[in-house]
């Protein structure tokens, strides 16, 4: 009797059991709620590395518009491109990266390429800022470069870089830009059959800039771990420049030339 009366109250508690939903909608959240969060935070990120993107692409536009119209204007002679002016343009591109570390986790290229009356192609000088280094982060397309005092071409992998192309604060010694013109770059500058050149006697402002990802919620989450972002620019100088050198009249401001990794 005992038996009967154990077996018929277990086999109630089964159906009881069986027909019970109260908690179905918890279990089906706890299936569920992984794959949703991970398909949510993949898409935080995709979207996010996506607004970096755009962010990257936008400066380095803005800085190569901005580079093609600074100077000292004057309606007697050519404009002037002075290094203070060089100096602003780069604090309004780390001012539109600062809240995502651009100069810290990149690095900024702007090139001054140049033709003359024939159309022959030189890099006549660079400016850079942001601290990381090495392949990938400095200029892809070319360097100003020099070897036993005498420039060496742009691509040159052997040849030093050349801080002192376009600085001429006097008419002799290391930093007279008659003897450090840049490095002659055949065809332009940028990808092999999409590349940028100068027009004849006039000059484009070339940026680059490489970027390390800093992502919103970890780098699992993106291909191979890390997501490098690079973005060229390019545009033609506006005004009437005087091509010869960079001025830098007192008070002198510092350059921001590519032997230097600062932020």
């Amino acid at each position: 009797m005992h038996l009967i009366s154990g077996y018929a109250r277990t086999l109630a508690f089964a159906r009881r059991f069986r027909d019970d939903r109260s908690g179905l909608a918890l279990l089906e959240f706890a299936f569920t709620a992984p794959l949703v969060v991970a398909l949510g935070l993949w898409g935080v990120e995709t979207a996010n590395l996506a607004l970096a993107n755009l962010r990257v692409s936008q400066i380095a536009l803005n800085l190569a518009d901005n580079a093609s119209r600074v100077g000292a204007q004057s309606s007697l002679v050519t404009q002037q491109l002075r290094e203070v002016d060089i100096n602003d343009i780069f604090a309004a591109a780390k001012t539109q990266g600062f809240a995502w570390d651009l100069a810290t986790r990149g690095r900024i290229t702007l090139s001054s390429l140049e033709a003359d009356k024939d159309g022959k192609q030189t890099i006549h000088w660079q400016r850079c800022l942001g601290t990381k280094s090495g392949a990938g982060y400095d200029s892809s397309y070319g360097r100003t470069t020099i070897s036993g005092g005498t420039p060496a071409a742009a691509d040159s992998t052997t040849a030093p870089y050349d801080p002192t192309a376009g600085v001429n604060t006097s008419t002799s010694g290391s930093d007279n830009s008659a003897s450090h013109p840049g490095s002659v770059i055949t065809g332009g500058m940028g990808e092999t059959g999409t590349k940028i050149v100068a027009p004849n006697n006039s000059g484009v402002m070339f940026v680059e800039i490489n970027y390390d990802y800093k992502p919103v919620v970890g780098t699992g989450w993106l291909p191979n771990g890390a997501a490098k972002i690079r973005y060229i620019a390019s545009f033609i100088v506006r005004d009437r420049r005087d091509f010869g050198q960079i001025y830098n009249p007192s008070p002198t401001a510092a350059l921001m030339t590519c032997n230097k990794y600062t932020s």
